[in-house]
């Protein structure tokens, strides 16, 4: 089962972005839609399939960290 948390877009190179999920940081591609920087984005397989508006994913992170305590 995969899970899937908005991270924040801090990088974007051609059709790459990088993501920081706090923990960590990971790579995906645009394929079918253009972020900016500072968006919050769902990445699944390695692409961008979701840009979540930001007080959507701090709500959704908020949760997200109280659930894992």
């Amino acid at each position: 089962m995969c899970l899937l948390v908005p991270g924040k877009v801090v990088k974007i190179e051609g059709d790459h972005v990088t993501v920081d999920y706090e923990i960590e940081k990971r790579k995906g591609m645009m394929l079918e839609m253009t972020c900016k920087l500072g968006d919050y984005v769902l990445i699944q397989g390695g692409i961008v399939v979701e840009i979540v508006p930001k007080d959507e994913a701090e709500r959704a992170l908020k949760s997200y960290k109280e659930s894992v305590r």
